[in-house]
């Protein structure tokens, strides 16, 4: 690929990618493992688990595939939890605000896609002033499908009257880069998110950037 590429619109992950959502996860996570009297797991464990939903961390933080009846269960409660602790930690990662802002000062269209549920997102990008540097905000549940299938992305592209190709996705996972991939749009990936495991060299992406700033020298405005 050759730089810079020519963009109408960025979409960004949320967890990993923009904000550093690992204490308050680990400590929710926690909270309804000892309330199930089982025992605590460490944060990097949990790290392990971010990016497929809540549905899917809380059957990898009890194990073994659990009952149906204890899942159900489980899921209520950590749900709770994450409520009432989740902005106590999380913060935007250096220089996300201001990334953003310089970003919108060019004319491109922001959003976010992410597969956290909304009842989560919305307060959390709220609460660190994110929100209002967004044009349009993507959930898990906002559509019939999330990442790592191309629906978010495509949605998001026609929603800004763009194509896929001028539509860049910056992410830090497997998820990020195979939705980006399905859908058509370029993919930046950042080193420091949550990836289970996989090393970043290892994701189909056109550049790793060190920040989202740094995004910024590889990427220009779609002439008109």
């Amino acid at each position: 690929m050759k730089f810079p590429i020519e963009v109408a619109a960025v979409a960004f992950d949320l967890d990993g990618t923009l904000v550093e959502t690992l204490p308050d996860l680990h400590e929710a996570g926690n909270r309804m493992l000892a309330e199930f009297g089982l025992p605590a797991v460490p944060a990097e464990r949990v790290r392990d688990f971010v990016g497929d939903g809540v549905d899917v961390l809380v059957k990898k933080l009890l194990g073994a595939e659990p009952d149906t009846d204890l899942f159900d269960r489980a899921r209520a409660r950590f749900r709770e939890h994450y409520a009432h602790v989740l902005t106590r930690q999380s913060h935007s990662f250096p220089g996300v605000p201001e990334a953003l802002e310089r970003m919108r000062a060019l004319g491109l269209k922001l959003a976010c896609v992410t597969n956290k549920p909304a009842t989560f997102t919305v307060p959390l990008l709220g609460a660190l002033g994110l929100l209002e540097r967004l044009d349009l905000v993507l959930s898990g549940d906002s559509l019939p499908k999330k990442k790592p299938d191309p629906l978010p992305l495509r949605h998001c592209a026609a929603h800004f009257d763009t194509v896929p190709q001028r539509l860049l996705m910056i992410g830090d996972s497997r998820n990020d880069a195979v939705a980006a991939r399905a859908a058509g749009c370029p993919v930046f990936c950042v080193p420091y998110g949550y990836r289970g495991g996989t090393a970043v060299h290892e994701l189909d992406c056109d550049a790793i950037v060190a920040t989202v700033s740094d995004s910024l020298e590889l990427i220009r405005p779609v002439r008109s």
